[in-house]
């Protein structure tokens, strides 16, 4: 539903969900013809995963602070280290992929409008 609030080409939408032209374009006529009731449902899906990512994130926060604090085991230091490194690797891999996306997005979305319109 985000592709198709933020306007998003029937093309591109159709790519990304390997959709048939009739499967895309029935699912957006649906839309349109419904368009209320569909936000509105959409908005209520929308709440509800947040309200659950906040539940488990709140019920797990005490075991995740437990766990991130826990010393590795004798004999796996170095495994450890080596963990780490990783993780701090691939946490700085996803913040640098999350900053380009966001600004490409706004230019793959002019091309795709360009050509699929």
């Amino acid at each position: 539903m985000d592709y198709v609030i933020d306007q998003y080409p029937p093309k591109f939408i159709r790519g990304l969900f390997n959709l048939t032209d009739e499967q895309i374009n029935a699912a957006l006529n649906y839309i349109e013809a419904n368009r209320a009731e569909v936000e509105a449902k959409y908005q209520t899906v929308v709440k509800e995963t947040e309200e659950l990512r906040q539940y488990y994130e709140a019920q797990n926060r005490e075991l995740i602070t437990r766990l991130a604090t826990k010393s590795p085991k004798p004999g796996m230091e170095a495994a450890w280290e080596k963990l780490q490194a990783q993780k701090a690797k691939h946490q700085a891999q996803l913040e640098s992929y999350n900053y380009s996306t966001s600004a490409n997005l706004l230019n793959v979305s002019r091309i795709w409008s360009q050509r699929m319109c």
